[in-house]
């Protein structure tokens, strides 16, 4: 939302707390004053440019600050305006909140869909939370399993103005098996190869955008020691699902934390490796010949592998295991970056202490695990998942004819990506809101400050 100044055509920032956008849609701006970072992956500060942005493109880049008349002047002056971050990994069907115990979410999910009324609800809350990752500066996601239709339904809603959100590249349910991972959940469950791509062709019908499965288990899966990720689906069906969404011209993302279930994903058609394992030679072939690209996710694993039992309320295998797989998608990633394979970045988003509000959380963490430059991680975190969703002519980059999808906050991240942590204004699609608020949850803040 937006407020006028004494002046004419002046646009100040607002008192915090604000969050409704601008009632009059999308408009003509002019962000002068602000310190640029493009989102490429040499980016350096570019001081002395002003953005100009009509409806919901960026439609010239100039030096100087002359503005014509009828452009709202937003003035930037001292702080860094960068294109909006790109979250590659979400499920928007959980908030994050920290769980003492695991739950029967198989269970929850038919009990939520059993009435109309706890049906709207819960889509009520994805719209809700997906609102939440737009306030915290995420303009994309990419949803990878979640409740029956309703990622396509937002998403199709915010595109027509009808709700406030990022734009979101659905997969709705994830393709499992079952007892496999999110079986019953955010993932329906396959007998039998003829339902598996009878699932694809369900997500087709509902106009998705990309197809998910889950190949292996999890952490919390496992119920021994040191088999995390073990493989769930088998190589037959991971092919049948693959050639079924090629067919339909879909890419397919695939669960995996383990080294066997990312070579049968490779072997088998995955477009992209969800999480990651530790690497062998083979995997980082197969990688670099089937062209596929991985989708690091460091936030979920991190607080089995490292928190106190009593902070995290993981039993003892728990904690082994997800050690396991944090060094496993640690490992893989520096792997895929020394070796050329492109790396997406996503944080698992609904997993317990991941929030819709922390995608920031991943960049530090892929900057501290991996050793990549602060310009890398932020240039990961946009034009590079753009480039790597199939978006990137779109949106990822402060460039001329690109959405305008963008972000300004106070502090350089270039020198501390914790600037990231609070936007001080997000454009979405020339949609303009000023000093976004997220209510955050205390415990998860204290808890995960202590790995930054």
């Amino acid at each position: 939302m937006e407020e006028k100044a004494k002046g004419p055509g002046k646009t100040v920032l607002r008192k915090p707390g604000l969050k409704k956008r601008n009632p009059a849609g999308r408009g003509k701006y002019a962000i002068t004053g602000g310190i640029l970072l493009d989102g490429t992956k040499d980016m350096r500060p570019q001081s002395g440019k002003t953005i100009f942005i009509k409806g919901d493109r960026i439609v010239k880049i100039r030096e100087g600050s002359r503005i014509p008349e009828g452009y709202h002047v937003i003035d930037a002056r001292g702080m860094y305006v960068l294109p909006g971050l790109i979250n590659m990994h979400v499920h928007l069907a959980g908030n994050g909140k920290p769980q003492k115990k695991q739950k029967d979410n198989e269970k929850l999910v038919k009990l939520i869909f059993s009435n109309p009324v706890s049906a709207r609800a819960a889509e009520f809350l994805v719209g809700h939370y997906a609102r939440i990752a737009l306030m915290s500066g995420v303009t994309t996601i990419r949803t990878v399993g979640g409740l029956r239709d309703l990622d396509t339904r937002l998403r199709d809603q915010i595109a027509r103005g009808e709700k406030d959100g990022p734009r979101i590249l659905a997969a709705n349910e994830g393709i499992s098996v079952p007892g496999g991972h999110m079986a019953g959940s955010v993932a329906a469950a396959a007998s039998s190869i003829e339902e598996a791509v009878s699932l694809v062709c369900k997500a087709d019908r509902q106009k998705v955008d990309l197809i998910k499965l889950m190949i292996t288990g999890g952490v919390l899966d496992a119920r021994e020691k040191g088999v995390p990720g073990e493989l769930k689906m088998a190589p037959e069906m991971i092919r049948a699902v693959c050639e079924k969404a090629h067919a339909l011209g879909y890419k397919t993302a695939a669960h995996t934390e383990s080294t066997e279930g990312v070579i049968q994903a490779l072997k088998n058609g995955v477009d992209s490796i969800e999480h990651g394992a530790a690497p062998t030679e083979e995997m980082i072939r197969l990688f670099q010949e089937k062209h596929a690209f991985l989708t690091t996710t460091l936030s979920p694993a991190l607080p089995y592998a490292l928190f106190p039992r009593e902070v995290s309320h993981a039993s003892d295998t728990e904690r082994y295991n997800g050690r396991i797989v944090f060094d496993g998608i640690v490992d893989c990633a520096a792997a895929a970056l020394a070796n050329g394979i492109p790396v997406a970045l996503g944080n698992d988003v609904g997993c317990p202490w991941v929030t819709q509000y922390d995608f920031w959380r991943e960049l530090v963490y892929f900057r501290k695990y991996t050793g990549v430059s602060n310009a890398f991680a932020i240039h990961t975190a946009t034009l590079n998942n753009a480039l790597l969703a199939g978006i990137g002519d779109i949106t990822g980059s402060l460039e001329e004819g690109k959405c305008a999808d963008l972000i300004m906050v106070e502090a350089n991240p270039l020198d501390d990506l914790k600037a990231l942590r609070k936007v001080r204004m997000v454009m979405a699609g020339g949609r303009l809101y000023n000093h976004p608020h997220v209510k955050r949850n205390r415990l998860v803040d204290e808890e995960l400050d202590r790995y930054l």
